[in-house]
């Protein structure tokens, strides 16, 4: 196993549980939504609002398919990809195709929303999305069906950071103590 791939909605803790697992597995961590900004040269939101969403998806399945890429040839990568990045067919048959481990990061709604709010008044950011419960609800149920065909579901609700990378790693047959090489038990 080279890669392992975590998707789940906005809050399911994508980021900071790829961090622990990269650092856990002494595997690189990436964030495919930092890669795209660096490809782009400009914001994910710059992106939405001065190209809009189909532009976007353009750019996020080149980034993909460029570091799947690298996985070839490159280490050991823990990716996080963006809430709306799976629901892609053209990007879920490029992880397919990679053979690549999904891991679905999921908590019941109301907590994904608290963990989202709490986060955009420490960040200080507006987003739309958070005006509504109702709206992010219908959203998280939209997409929650393409998540649950990931290779693996992994519950976070109510979990640490540590609790549930020491989860992933169990459930994926990954060894802590080897290290680098990430080997399988």
């Amino acid at each position: 196993m080279r890669a392992v791939v975590l998707i789940g909605f906005m809050g399911a803790g994508k980021s900071s549980v790829g961090r622990a697992l990269g650092e856990q597995l002494a595997w690189t961590f990436e964030d495919l939504d930092e890669r795209i900004e660096r490809r782009e040269r400009r914001k994910v939101a710059q992106i939405f609002r001065d190209s809009g969403e189909a532009e976007f998806r353009r750019a996020e399945h080149a980034a993909l398919k460029e570091m799947l890429s690298e996985l070839r040839t490159g280490t050991e990568r823990i990716v996080a990809l963006g809430g709306g990045a799976f629901v892609e067919e053209e990007n879920v048959r490029l992880i397919e195709a990679g053979g690549v481990s999904t891991v679905f990061l999921d908590a019941g709604v109301e907590e994904l929303w608290q963990r989202c709010r709490q986060q955009a008044l420490r960040q200080e950011i507006e987003r739309p999305l958070f005006s509504s419960m109702e709206g992010f609800r219908e959203l998280y149920e939209a997409r929650r069906p393409h998540y649950l065909k990931a290779s693996i579901r992994q519950e976070t609700g109510g979990k640490t950071v540590a609790e549930v990378a020491g989860e992933v790693i169990r459930s994926l047959g990954l060894n802590r103590s080897r290290g680098k090489q990430g080997e399988k038990q």
